[in-house]
């Protein structure tokens, strides 16, 4: 087994606000199930403009440091990184950034189907690196925490939310109506840059409750 804290202090200290290991064997398709640890990368969308290129950036430090391990290594890049039409396009439907973050014991899906962290809410960007090195893991959350809070379910404008609850026994249950959230497209900017208004992550109680620690620390 190997020691991931190194691992962890490394990408923390160079602007990831979470870093989790997780045993990700049972969710990977056929061509990557030899990558059976998953390193959950979170970056704090509030304090960084640029949290493409810093996930982008601490994969890379990922990748070497396992590396130099002599172990394998697969970056998943970040959601929000759509180079339409170039290879890297084809690992988005290779593996979930959810699934590392709830198997690394970052987060759940919470009502708005997004990945919520007790600190920081859905105000986060995820990247994954996938690895066969046998690191520690963490321990998983497997069931949602948002408990009878349905705030976003009741003020989505589209109706999109389902108001279900997630459980890491029943991971692919269907959250939200995409089709809804994708309806609700802005005049003043493309589909492809924002798919949806923003309000389930806004509203949500952890999200809030990161925004006025923020501005707490920025004071």
């Amino acid at each position: 087994m190997v020691d991931a804290a190194p691992l962890k202090q490394l990408l923390k200290k160079e602007g990831a606000a979470l870093v989790g290991i997780g045993d990700i064997s049972k969710a990977l398709p056929r061509e990557i199930r030899h990558l059976n640890r998953g390193v959950a990368i979170a970056v704090n969308r509030g304090l960084n403009k640029d949290s493409i290129d810093l996930l982008c950036g601490l994969q890379r430090s990922a990748e070497d440091w396992i590396r130099e391990l002599g172990f394998k290594n697969l970056s998943i890049p970040p959601d929000s990184d759509r180079r339409t039409g170039k290879l890297i396009t084809r690992l988005y439907k290779l593996f979930c950034h959810k699934t590392a973050a709830t198997c690394s014991g970052l987060g759940w899906i919470g009502k708005n189907g997004l990945i919520i962290n007790s600190r920081y809410g859905s105000q986060l960007s995820w990247a994954t690196v996938l690895t066969d090195a046998p690191l520690k893991t963490d321990k998983a959350i497997t069931d949602s925490e948002c408990g009878d809070c349905e705030l976003c379910v009741k003020h989505c404008p589209s109706g999109a939310l389902k108001g279900g609850k997630w459980s890491l026994s029943d991971p692919l249950k269907q959250m939200v109506y995409y089709d809804r959230c994708k309806a609700l497209k802005s005049n003043r900017q493309r589909f492809d840059e924002k798919p949806n208004c923003g309000l389930c992550v806004t509203i949500c109680p952890y999200s809030r409750k990161s925004r006025k620690k923020s501005m707490k620390e920025k004071i």
